[in-house]
C-alpha cells in the first residue's frame, strides 16, 4: 500500500496548464457552481443532514480477530485458516453480469487481461471488471486529464492527496449519488458495506451527497518512525525518547566513511514529535477563540528547524538531500538505521528481507513529545481513498458496482477476502500449516487493486510473520491512547476554488528549508504572504463553518 499522505501534496489540476485543459471548448467542466446545474462545491455536510445520508452501521461478527481493536487500532490476525474453515460473508452472488471499467492507481506492473486471478474474481462476484490501472506515482496527472474529458470510466478511484485544485468540483459534478442505494437501512442489502465504520462514510460525502465508497483508515497516524531493531540490539542501543536523544543517537550511528547514516529525512515524524496539526481540513486550532493554521504555529517552525539540524550535521543519507533513490531500500541495506514511512512498510520490508536474512527485524519507535513525555497526536482522516461511480452509469451498472464493493469489503478470515488477497488456492497460493505462500503466478497476477473499490475496517493479517502483525497492532494501541480529535475531524470540507492553490508552495518550501536551501525565516515570510493573499479570508471562512457546525462531522 502507498503512503496515504504521499507521494506528494501537490495536485495535477493545480497547474495552469491543466486548468486550461479543464475549460477547453469554452465550458468550465471542473469549475464551481455559479447558478448553473452543477452541484454545490463549498462547505461541508454535518449534523442532521449528514445523519440522513449515512448508511446504518451494522458491525460484522463473521470473524473474531486474534488481536481486538483498542484505542482505535486496527484489528490483528496472526494465524491462517485452512480454506475449509473460512467464513462466508457473501452467501449469494450479487452481480448480474455487467462489464465495469475501473480506473485505479497501481504500484507495480499491471497483469495482462484475462489472467486467472481476475477471471476468478469476475466469476465469484458476477461482475466482469476491466481494469484501467495507472502508475500510482503519476496518478494525479492521469486523473486530472480523465476528469477533464468526456470519457470517464464507470468507476474512478480518487486518493485524498489528489483532492486539490479543481478535483473536488469534478467529484461533485461527474460522479453519482449513491445515497438512494446505501443511505440508512438500504445498506443492509450489502452487509460488508454496512460494517464499514460510520466515520469512514462521513468523509465519503461530497457536495451534500454520498458519492464515495471508502477505504477506512485508523485515527492513529499512519506514518511511523522506524528503526532497525536488530542492529540496535546488536549495539545495545535503545529507541530515543526525545529529539535530542534522537539527534545524539543518529550522530553516534553515522559514519560516512563506512556508508552508514543515522537516518533519512525525518520531517513527517518531526511533525508528530512537536505536536503539529495535520493537513486540511484538520489544520486549524483555536487559540484565545481565534483560528490558527498549522503553518502559523511555533511547533511547525520548530519541527522544520529540528529536521534541518539533522541535515546540517550530516546525519541524513545524501540521497535524501538529493531527493533521489529509495530510503526504504537503504534502510533494509543497513545504510540508514532510522526512517519514517507508512506503517505498511513494516510488513512490506520484513517479508522481502527475511527470505535471505531470517534475523532481519525492524520496529516502530513510540512517538514522544520533543522534550520528553507523552506525545501530542491528532486523529487522522477516517478515510483517504474513495471509489466513485460515473453519474451517467445506468442502474444495472451501479448495482453491480455495489455488488463488487460488497465483495471487496469482506473481512479477513472469509472466502471472499482470501480470494481477493491471495487468488486461487493451488494456482496463486498454497497453505501449509500456519503459512500461506504465494506462487510465482500469485506474485505476477495478484495485485492490490480491488482494495480501492471498498475495504473493511483496517486490519493487519500476517500469519507468516505474526510478530509483525502483533507489533503493528500493539504500536497502534499504544499510540492511540494519546490521539485527540482536532477541529473539523471527519468532515469532508470543500474550500472555495479561489483559495485552492493558496498553500501550494509550502511543500517545496518545507523541503528546501530542511535541506538547507532556504532558511526558516523564509517560511515566516511565506506565511505572512499567505495571510495577505487570502489566508485571513480563508480563516474567516473556516470560522463561519466552525460556528455553523461545531467543528465535528456529527
Amino acid at each position: 500500500m502507498p503512503d496515504t499522505k504521499a507521494p506528494s501534496r501537490r495536485t495535477f489540476l493545480g497547474s495552469t496548464a491543466v486548468a486550461a485543459i479543464a475549460v477547453a471548448g469554452g465550458a468550465p467542466l471542473l469549475s464551481a457552481c455559479s447558478g448553473s446545474s452543477e452541484e454545490r462545491t463549498e462547505g461541508a455536510t454535518t449534523g442532521k443532514k449528514l445523519q440522513g445520508i449515512l448508511p446504518t452501521f451494522v458491525g460484522s461478527e463473521v470473524v473474531k480477530p486474534d488481536l481486538p481493536s483498542e484505542n482505535g487500532s486496527a484489528l490483528g490476525f496472526t494465524t491462517v485458516l485452512a480454506a475449509s474453515r473460512l467464513a462466508v460473508s457473501v452467501p449469494e452472488k450479487l452481480g448480474k453480469g455487467s462489464t465495469v471499467t475501473v480506473m485505479a492507481p497501481l504500484w507495480g506492473t499491471s497483469p495482462k487481461a484475462g489472467n486467472r486471478y481476475w477471471s476468478a474474481m469476475d466469476e465469484a462476484i458476477g461482475v466482469k471488471v476491466v481494469w484501467q490501472n495507472q502508475d500510482g506515482n503519476t496518478y494525479g496527472q492521469k486523473l486530472g486529464a480523465v476528469l477533464a474529458s468526456s470519457s470517464i470510466p464507470d468507476v474512478v478511484v480518487v486518493p485524498a492527496w489528489e483532492l486539490g485544485g479543481k478535483i473536488p468540483s469534478a467529484v461533485n459534478n461527474k460522479f453519482a449519488d449513491l445515497g438512494p442505494y446505501l443511505s440508512g437501512d438500504k445498506v443492509k442489502d450489502y452487509p460488508n458495506l454496512a460494517a464499514i465504520p460510520t466515520n469512514a462514510w462521513q468523509r465519503a460525502v461530497f457536495g451534500g451527497k454520498l458519492r464515495g465508497l471508502p477505504m477506512p483508515a485508523s485515527d492513529i497516524p499512519n506514518i511511523a518512525p522506524f528503526y532497525r531493531s536488530d542492529l540496535f540490539e546488536a549495539k545495545g542501543y535503545q529507541a530515543p525518547t526525545t529529539t535530542q536523544e534522537f539527534f545524539d543517537l543518529a550522530k553516534e550511528i553515522t559514519s560516512a566513511r563506512n556508508k552508514v547514516w543515522g537516518c533519512g529525512d525525518m520531517t513527517w515524524a518531526a511533525y508528530k514529535f512537536f505536536g503539529v496539526l495535520d493537513e486540511k481540513p484538520t489544520c486549524w486550532k483555536l487559540v484565545d477563540d481565534k483560528l490558527v493554521h498549522r503553518i502559523e504555529t511555533t511547533e511547525y517552525l520548530e519541527a522544520l528547524d529540528w529536521s534541518r539540524s539533522l541535515y546540517s550535521a550530516g546525519l541524513v543519507h545524501p540521497d535524501a538531500k538529493a531527493e533521489s533513490g529509495d530510503l526504504g531500500n537503504l534502510f533494509t541495506a543497513g545504510q540508514v538505521w532510522m526512517y519514517n514511512a507508512d506503517i505498511s512498510d513494516w510488513y512490506g520490508k520484513t517479508v522481502v528481507q527475511r527470505e535471505d536474512k531470517p534475523d532481519f527485524a525492524m520496529a516502530a519507535m513510540d512517538y514522544f513529545h520533543h522534550d520528553g513525555g507523552d506525545p501530542r497526536l491528532f486523529a487522522g482522516s477516517p478515510s483517504n481513498i474513495w471509489a466513485f461511480v460515473n453519474k451517467n452509469a445506468d442502474e444495472k451498472t451501479v448495482l453491480d458496482v455495489l455488488a463488487l464493493a460488497n465483495f471487496t469489503a469482506a473481512p479477513y478470515g472469509t472466502k471472499e477476502q482470501r480470494l481477493k488477497a491471495y487468488g486461487v488456492e493451488g494456482v496463486h497460493h498454497t497453505v501449509q500449516g500456519d503459512a500461506i505462500t504465494k506462487t510465482e503466478a500469485g506474485n505476477n497476477e495478484v495485485f492490490a487493486t480491488y482494495e480501492y473499490v471498498a475495504s473493511p475496517q483496517q486490519f493487519f493479517a500476517y500469519p507468516n510473520h505474526p510478530d509483525v502483525a502483533e507489533g503493528m497492532v500493539r504500536w497502534q494501541q499504544r499510540m492511540g491512547a494519546f490521539v485527540t480529535r482536532p477541529l473539523f475531524y471527519g468532515m469532508q470540507v470543500q474550500e472555495p476554488n479561489r483559495w485552492a492553490e493558496l498553500s501550494s508552495q509550502f511543500e517545496d518550501l518545507e523541503k528546501d528549508i530542511v535541506r538547507g536551501r532556504k532558511k526558516v525565516s523564509d517560511m515566516q515570510q511565506a506565511v505572512s504572504d499567505w495571510r495577505s493573499r487570502g489566508g485571513d479570508q480563508l480563516r474567516d471562512w473556516y470560522r463561519k463553518l466552525l460556528d455553523e457546525t461545531g467543528g465535528q462531522a456529527s
